[in-house]
């Protein structure tokens, strides 16, 4: 599917500056807004970085993007997928998606605090194959 027909499928307005956002974080897999300003600058030098963070938050809203909230670090944003938990590489701060199940921790934190878990978001950190080599 393009991505004109995945921002349509999200009834979101397919502009020229929309397909490269969902183009630059396709690529990249995760982003953060600096990041992705940048890079959208080479090809729209007069686009603002409030019109990114209004595009940003429009996806989100219609959950075609979503936010990716690491620790003591800028958030990233991503394509939105199947639920995934993220590991990042304390050194080089890569980005990847891991699929595992989290719904014994689930259970075991509505145990602990009678909640009703919503949402759940797991970040896991340490140091990539590619930098444990160095």
């Amino acid at each position: 599917m393009s991505y004109i027909e995945q921002l349509q499928n999200k009834n979101l307005k397919v502009t020229p500056q929309r397909l490269e956002i969902v183009d630059i974080i396709t690529q990249q897999g995760h982003i953060t807004i600096d990041n992705l300003y940048q890079s959208l600058q080479k090809k729209f030098p007069t686009l603002s970085l409030a019109t990114v963070y209004k595009n940003i938050n429009t996806m989100q809203e219609k959950e075609f993007v979503s936010e990716v909230k690491i620790p003591n670090q800028k958030n990233v944003y991503e394509i939105k997928k199947k639920k995934h938990s993220h590991i990042i590489c304390t050194k080089c701060s890569n980005i990847i998606d891991i699929n595992i199940d989290i719904s014994d921790v689930i259970i075991k934190a509505k145990q602990a605090s009678n909640y009703i878990v919503e949402d759940s978001s797991v970040v896991f950190s340490g140091i990539c194959p590619k930098c444990q080599n160095l």
